[in-house]
């Protein structure tokens, strides 16, 4: 169990990613390894088995609600939906910075206003920059989301390891949350950019999101354990 400060703090800086399609199944996930994580990341599919619903009882076991849909449409879609997720209850949401910088202003705006409209504190609008899984992307692409981020007025960028330092040089303030994560000897599967966790708060991600390495682990409470220990051996 984690209890000192240390592996608290560690706590604080990882997203458990709760990529299954059954509710019931995350929320055994999600109380079995709640002390390692702080933050939960619901992503397509399970959003696509639950809705809402998924939210509000990943919440009830105390994480904060990352949402990671990565929003991608025309700015009055985007901002409408951002509007109805804000008033969830979610701390984080992702956008996919391809739209472009007005869809990106249009999401921020409409998270912000749903969660104030709602009376809940604000939450922090996320853009993809290039996939983890885009082993491809030209080296101009990162870069340029990043500063179209920027300028649309997110909080921060999602991005793969490899590229936090350049993230931070074109946007130093915004917050960077880092998925791909893999602890060693683990099998890569489709993350063709993935970087151990002390390698990426090393480099500087605020944020980890975990999914694999550990809720396909044969004993996911020893994994977490293992990121906790990698992570404190890396700061």
């Amino acid at each position: 169990m984690a209890e000192d400060a240390g592996e608290t703090q560690v706590s604080g800086r990882l997203a458990l990613a709760l990529d299954v399609d059954d509710l019931v199944a995350a929320i055994r996930l999600g109380r079995q390894l709640s002390d390692y994580f702080s933050v939960a990341k619901i992503g397509l599919e399970l959003y696509s088995a639950a809705g809402p619903e998924a939210i509000g009882a990943i919440a009830d076991l105390g994480y904060d609600i990352f949402l990671d849909l990565k929003l991608h449409d025309i700015p009055t879609t985007v901002e409408k939906s951002a509007r109805v997720l804000g008033a969830l209850g979610v701390s984080y949401l992702t956008f996919h910075a391809h739209g472009g910088v007005d869809m990106l202003a249009a999401g921020v705006q409409g998270l912000s206003e749903g969660a104030y409209n709602a009376g809940l504190e604000q939450p922090k609008s996320l853009a993809i920059t290039v996939l983890t899984s885009d082993g491809d992307a030209p080296s101009h692409i990162m870069p340029k989301r990043v500063m179209l981020a920027a300028e649309a007025g997110c909080s921060g960028i999602v991005c793969a390891v490899g590229d936090l330092t350049e993230a931070h040089h074109y946007a130093p303030r915004m917050l960077r949350v880092t998925p791909g994560i893999r602890l060693e000897g683990d099998h890569v599967d489709d993350q063709a950019r993935a970087a151990s966790p002390g390698d990426a708060v090393a480099g500087g991600a605020d944020l980890l999101v975990i999914g694999r390495a550990v809720t396909a682990a044969d004993d996911p409470v020893a994994a977490a354990r293992r990121v906790h220990e990698s992570i404190l051996a890396a700061v």
